[in-house]
């Protein structure tokens, strides 16, 4: 399977750095197999950090070697994926012992649900209910050094 990379730079050998802001799936090198969301990140990052330029790193990892990983997969935005979605977007300390996370990603309008609920405007069932038909991308983040052994590069691309 081909996955996706965006950053303001190349990353040829990626690391675990422990993120400073709260994402949804927590600390963790952030993956995905739609080239156009790879491409956003890109740019996102690129403008956030006000440095580099936006880059998408390409890279190889063969499913068949999740069987001897601790994967977690959402296939949809359920509520067990607004649960955990909501536990790593407000406890910097939150753990869990998954090699892998796959789901969707909580793109613009839908941070603003996740955002609404966790501030109580919404319950669960009218997030999920916003939630459902929105396209959500996906997301992969590899959260262990193991995970990140099965990744293999492949080449870059400048945006």
């Amino acid at each position: 399977m081909i996955l996706y990379h965006g950053s303001n730079m190349e990353v040829r050998s990626p690391k675990i750095i422990k993120a400073k802001r709260l994402l949804d799936f927590g600390t963790g090198f952030y993956l995905t197999s739609d080239y156009e969301q790879a491409k956003k990140w890109a740019i996102r990052t690129t403008a956030r950090r006000e440095e580099g330029v936006p880059t998408i790193t390409i890279y190889n990892i063969d499913e068949n070697k999740f069987d001897e990983l601790n994967v977690l997969n959402f296939n949809r935005a359920d509520k067990e994926w607004l649960r955990y979605v909501s536990v790593n977007r407000t406890d910097k300390s939150a753990r869990d012992n998954y090699d892998i996370v796959i789901g969707p990603v909580a793109n613009d309008q839908a941070i603003r649900t996740v955002n609404n609920y966790l501030k109580g405007y919404f319950t669960e069932d009218i997030a999920i209910q916003l939630l459902l038909p929105q396209k959500l991308k996906d997301q992969y983040v590899l959260k262990t050094e193991k995970a990140l052994s099965f990744l293999k590069f492949d080449e870059v691309k400048k945006v």
